[in-house]
C-alpha cells in the first residue's frame, strides 16, 4: 500500500457524511482495545480558536520536556499533520501500517447494520488515539471536530477540557442560537474535570456554567480567573501582551501569530498549562511558556507568506472569525490598498461574511470558487460587480492578475474556507519558493 492509497481509503469513508453520535466510533474503539481509556487527554472545543490554542499548549508542554500527541483538523500542508507528536506529523509508513491494521476492523463493523458506515473522522479519531497510546505520549491534546456532545472525539476521558469561543457556525447541526450551540460545546464537560473557557458571551457562558455546576467541574473563566492585556503589535510580526491569574502575572509575552484574538487563545493555553501543572504536581515553567508562545506556529491564521508583495492568509471560515479578521485588518494595516480574495462553502452564511468584509477600508473584494464539494456558487453574484466587488471564475488567474498589479502600497488577503486558503497557500509556496514565512 502506498501513502496515497492509505489516504484514499480514509477519504473513501467520506461518503457516509457527518453523522453525529458515538455508537460507531465506540464500537471501533472497542475492537481496537479501548485506547481512549488508557492515556491522559486534554479535550478542546469551540467555534474558533481551537487550533491556535492547541498549537500554543502543545508548544508549552513540549518545551517543558513532555511528549505531546495532537489530533487536529483540517490540515493545511499535508494530511498527516492531523495526527502529530510534538508537532511532527505521523510518518507515511506509520500511517500506512495503521490503515492496514484498521481496514479489517472497519470492514467487520460494516457487516453490522446497527453500526455500519463508520465515517472518515471516526476512523481518524480511533486511529489517532491508538497511535498515541502505542507511542506512549505523556499527554494527548484532542480537538473537537464539530460541536462537542455528539462529536466522535467525545469518547475520550479527559483530565482537562476547554471551550475557546462560541459563535454561529454549523447552525443546521448545532442549533440556531448561541445557547443552543453552547449546549453542544458544553457536552465535553465531564464530572469533576476542570474546564477553561475563553472570551464567550454571557448568554452562551451561562449554559456552560450551568453544565459545569451540574457536573461539579471546576470552571476557570476568561476575564475572571485569568485575563490578558493587549500591549502592542510586535515590531516584526506578532503581538505582545500581559497575562494575569490568581497564581501571578507574566509580563511582556510575545507571540508570533498576528491578531488580537490570538492573545486570547494564548491566554486559554497558559491557563490550561497552569491547571495541568497543578493536577500533575509539576512546577509551572515560565521559560517553557515564553519560548513556547513564540515558537508556536499555525498556518493560514493571519499568516504572512510574502513581504514583496505583502500576502496574508487567514482561514476565517465563519462570521465569528470574519468579524475578528476585519478588526485585525482595520487596526494593523491602515494605509494599505487591500485586495481580498475570498471563497467559502455554501453551508456558511456567505452574505453575512461578505457584508463584514466590505467594512474593511480601501478594500477591493474578489469572490471566487474552488474545486471542493459545496463550494461557493458564483451564479448568486450575477450582475453584482461594482468598482470594489469582482467575481473571479478561476481563482488561479484572478490571483495572478492581482499579484501582477500590486506595489508597495498594496496588500493581498486570502480568506474564507480553510480548504480554499490551503489550496492558494500551496500554489503560492510552490511557485514562489518563499522562505519568508513568520
Amino acid at each position: 500500500m502506498t501513502i496515497e492509497e492509505a489516504i484514499d481509503w480514509i477519504h473513501s469513508r467520506k461518503k457516509f457524511g457527518s453523522r453525529p453520535g458515538l455508537e460507531r466510533v465506540q464500537a471501533l474503539l472497542n475492537k481496537a482495545g479501548n485506547p481512549e481509556k488508557k492515556m491522559p487527554v486534554i479535550h478542546i472545543a469551540g467555534t474558533n480558536g481551537k487550533g491556535s490554542t492547541v498549537a500554543y499548549l502543545r508548544s508549552f508542554l513540549a518545551a517543558a520536556g513532555l511528549t505531546v500527541g495532537s489530533f487536529t483538523s483540517p490540515y493545511i500542508e499535508e494530511f498527516n499533520e492531523r495526527i502529530a507528536i510534538n508537532g511532527k506529523p505521523i510518518a507515511d509508513e506509520e500511517l500506512i501500517a495503521w490503515v492496514e491494521r484498521y481496514q479489517p476492523l472497519v470492514e467487520e463493523l460494516d457487516q453490522d447494520p446497527e453500526i455500519n458506515g463508520i465515517t472518515e473522522f471516526e476512523v481518524l479519531t480511533s486511529l489517532a488515539l491508538d497511535f498515541f497510546l502505542e507511542q506512549k505520549v505523556d499527554i494527548a491534546i484532542v480537538e473537537v471536530g464539530l460541536g462537542g456532545l455528539l462529536d466522535s472525539t467525545n469518547v475520550v476521558q479527559p483530565m482537562l477540557t476547554a471551550i475557546t469561543t462560541i459563535g454561529y457556525d454549523h447552525t443546521d447541526i448545532l442549533g440556531e442560537t448561541l445557547p443552543e450551540i453552547a449546549q453542544q460545546k458544553a457536552g465535553i464537560i465531564k464530572k469533576d474535570i476542570p474546564v477553561v473557557t475563553g472570551n464567550i458571551s454571557a448568554e452562551a457562558l451561562s449554559v456552560i456554567k450551568a453544565k459545569a455546576e451540574s457536573e461539579q467541574a471546576p470552571l476557570y473563566q476568561y476575564g475572571k480567573d485569568y485575563q490578558v492585556e493587549y500591549l502592542q503589535p510586535d515590531g516584526s510580526w506578532g503581538e505582545r501582551f500581559d497575562y494575569t491569574s490568581d497564581t501571578g502575572r507574566l509580563s511582556k509575552l510575545k507571540i508570533s501569530l498576528l491578531g488580537q484574538h490570538q492573545i486570547e487563545n494564548a491566554g486559554i493555553a497558559i491557563k490550561l498549562y497552569q491547571v495541568y501543572c497543578q493536577l500533575n504536581h509539576l512546577p509551572f515553567d515560565e521559560k517553557a511558556v515564553r519560548s513556547g508562545l513564540f515558537a508556536a506556529q499555525w498556518p493560514a491564521r493571519m499568516e504572512k507568506i510574502s513581504d514583496e508583495p505583502l500576502v496574508i492568509l487567514d482561514g476565517a471560515h465563519n462570521d465569528h472569525a470574519i468579524i475578528r479578521l476585519v478588526d485585525n485588518m482595520k487596526r494593523e494595516f491602515k494605509g494599505y490598498n487591500i485586495h481580498i480574495l475570498f471563497s467559502a462553502l455554501e453551508t456558511k452564511d456567505i452574505d453575512s461574511m461578505l457584508k463584514d468584509l466590505r467594512k474593511i477600508p480601501h478594500a477591493h473584494l474578489y469572490v471566487t470558487t474552488f474545486d471542493y464539494p459545496k463550494s461557493l456558487n458564483l451564479s448568486r453574484f450575477d450582475d453584482q460587480e461594482t468598482e470594489r466587488f469582482s467575481v473571479v471564475s478561476l481563482w488561479q488567474f484572478g490571483l495572478a492578475e492581482i499579484l501582477e498589479a500590486m506595489d508597495d502600497s498594496d496588500l493581498l488577503l486570502v480568506t474564507g474556507s480553510l480548504y480554499f486558503v490551503s489550496e492558494v497557500r500551496q500554489l503560492l509556496l510552490n511557485v514562489g519558493g518563499n522562505d519568508e514565512r513568520n
